[in-house]
This record gives C-alpha cells, sequence and structure tokens, in this order.
C-alpha cells in the first residue's frame, strides 16, 4: 500500500514553470510627437533658418512708405545622442540552464526597448529647453507654471490655462494632446465635479465612469486628449511663488502635423550587434542608437509642474 511516508521520495517539493515571468510594460508614445528630419543625410548638426511677420504702418497718399527689415535667426539642431545596451552569456550557462533559449532571445527586444525607453525619456524631457523657474510667457500668457489645485496638484482650471496658451500663441486647437503623470490621473480621478456629473452637469459629456483605461483617457478636458507616462521629467523648482517639491513636468499641445513641437533626426536606427568572444567562451549583443531631438516650436509647449507626494 502506497500512503504519504513511503511516496514521500517520488514527489517534487517544488514545481517550476516552462515559462519565464516578464515585466510589466508601458507603451511608449512620444516619437510620434516628433518632426523627424529626413534631408539630414550626413554631419551632426543641421540648420533651418527662420524668417518673422511683415509690419504694417498707417499710410496718407504722398507720404513715403516705411520700409522696414523683417527679422530673421535660425535653428540649429544636433545628433547628440549615442546610447548602446548590451549584454552576454557563458556557453556554459547556455549548457546547463533550462530557460536558455527563451532568455537569449530576449536580449535583441529588450535591449532595443531600453534605447527607445531613452528616447521616450529625452522627447518628454525637452520641456527642459524652456527657461526654468519662469513663466515663460509667449504673447502675454504663461506657458510654464505650477499646478493651480491645493498643494500644487492639477486642477482643471490648468487645462483651460494650458489651452488660452495655445490660443494666444496662434497654435491650431486640433489634435490638443496633455501627458501628465499619474498622480495628476489620480488627481483628476477625485475632483467631485468630473466624477459625479449627477451633481454637475457641466461636465457631462467630458468625463464618464472614471478617467482612464489603458493608456489613454476615456474622454478629454477641455479639447485635451489625456495620456499618462511614467516617463515625464522631474521638476522641482519655483514660479511665481509657487513651490513643487518631488514635482512632475507635465505637457500639453498640440499634435497637429504641421506645428509638432519636437524636431528629431535618427543617424542610426537601433542597430543589433552578435560578437562571438572566443577567448572567454561566451555570445555578445549589443544594441547602439544615435539620433538628436530638440524643442522646435516653444509656442506650442506648456509645461504644468505638479506635486506627485498628495496621493494617499
Amino acid at each position: 500500500m502506497f500512503d504519504s511516508q513511503n511516496t514521500e521520495a517520488l514527489r517534487r517539493s517544488e514545481l517550476w514553470s516552462s515559462q519565464l515571468k516578464e515585466t510589466l510594460q508601458d507603451e511608449f508614445q512620444a516619437t510620434g510627437y516628433v518632426d523627424w528630419l529626413s534631408e539630414f543625410p550626413d554631419g551632426d548638426t543641421f540648420t533651418i533658418p527662420s524668417i518673422g511677420d511683415a509690419e504694417v504702418d498707417d499710410y496718407a497718399e504722398g507720404e513715403s512708405i516705411k520700409y522696414r527689415a523683417m527679422d530673421t535667426g535660425e535653428f540649429q539642431f544636433s545628433i547628440n545622442k549615442y546610447k548602446s545596451s548590451g549584454t552576454y552569456i557563458y556557453d556554459k550557462s547556455k549548457q546547463d540552464g533550462y530557460y536558455m533559449d527563451q532568455l537569449v532571445a530576449g536580449f535583441v527586444p529588450k535591449q532595443e526597448r531600453a534605447i527607445m525607453g531613452a528616447v521616450e525619456s529625452d522627447i518628454l524631457g525637452l520641456q527642459s529647453q524652456q527657461t526654468s523657474a519662469n513663466l515663460n510667457v509667449i504673447n502675454g500668457a504663461n506657458h510654464r507654471f505650477v499646478g493651480s489645485g491645493t498643494n500644487e496638484i492639477m486642477d482643471v482650471k490648468d487645462f483651460a490655462l494650458a489651452r488660452y496658451a495655445l490660443k494666444k500663441a496662434n497654435v491650431p486647437d486640433t489634435n490638443l494632446i496633455a501627458i501628465v503623470d499619474p498622480s495628476v490621473e489620480f488627481a483628476m480621478n477625485n475632483i467631485t465635479n468630473i466624477t459625479n456629473m449627477s451633481n454637475n452637469a457641466q461636465w457631462e459629456g467630458i468625463v464618464s465612469d472614471g478617467i482612464s483605461t489603458g493608456m489613454r483617457f476615456m474622454k478629454n478636458i477641455y479639447g485635451f486628449d489625456v495620456y499618462v507616462s511614467n516617463y515625464l521629467s522631474d521638476a522641482n523648482e519655483t514660479i511665481n511663488g509657487k513651490t513643487t517639491e518631488a514635482g512632475k513636468a507635465n505637457l500639453f499641445f498640440s499634435a497637429a502635423q504641421d506645428v509638432l513641437p519636437f524636431k528629431g533626426a535618427w543617424r542610426q536606427m537601433p542597430e543589433v550587434e552578435f560578437i562571438r568572444d572566443g577567448d572567454k567562451k561566451r555570445d555578445k549583443y549589443n544594441t547602439t542608437a544615435r539620433y538628436g531631438v530638440k524643442l522646435y516650436r516653444p509656442e506650442n509647449l506648456v509645461t504644468v509642474l505638479t506635486d506627485t507626494d498628495q496621493v494617499s
């Protein structure tokens, strides 16, 4: 008769899955808001000349017309980012490891994702090319300010202020995008006038059933389609007497194709290389990329700094 005592040696005390657990990954989106150059075949610096608007004067018959020079300038752009991601595996590990095929198959996609994560952060970090600790006023409207909510969190008023700033800068009110930190989503979800529409009909049609599913808000706020990102820059500064601590820089802009706020160029898209290191009996894999990104249209970028330590 077999019982639990005499079958102990036949039982496995621990079972191992045939699958490897992968880390949860969010979506990248910032590359879609960059005007990527295609006419940049060589070199590492590209210059785009710019020209201002003409002026108008009152005129009376017989007077001499006033001739004024038009403002000119230039936008200079450089390939200044060189990224790499590499790893290796020894022959002995490949021979002895049960999960080696799965592990090795993941090297290249994980390296490419790591580099694209750096690209995402670099693009969303271009708000740093605004003047820090400054309202960055354009046409009388602020393009950088601290959230107007209690304890420097985001409030719906900030969406209205961002839209106003873009309007004053002649930015088209099409494809309006807001990229915000998860703490901002939390703040928006807890504003009674938004989440409880029965108490305030003003928000009917703007938000329903909370705010987000996945990457995108279910509705927009004051015309902005709102996305959540974990790749926004830290921002700890004082503007107009208000200070953010443990802050994030949330971005507002129009993603209309002809006015995209960022300019970018690839000198080398992520490129994979395999190297056999016979001396050390190991395989090496690396992925490298070269690119550059820069704020191209400061008038089409509003940055709202908010604290993140109010989530509780």
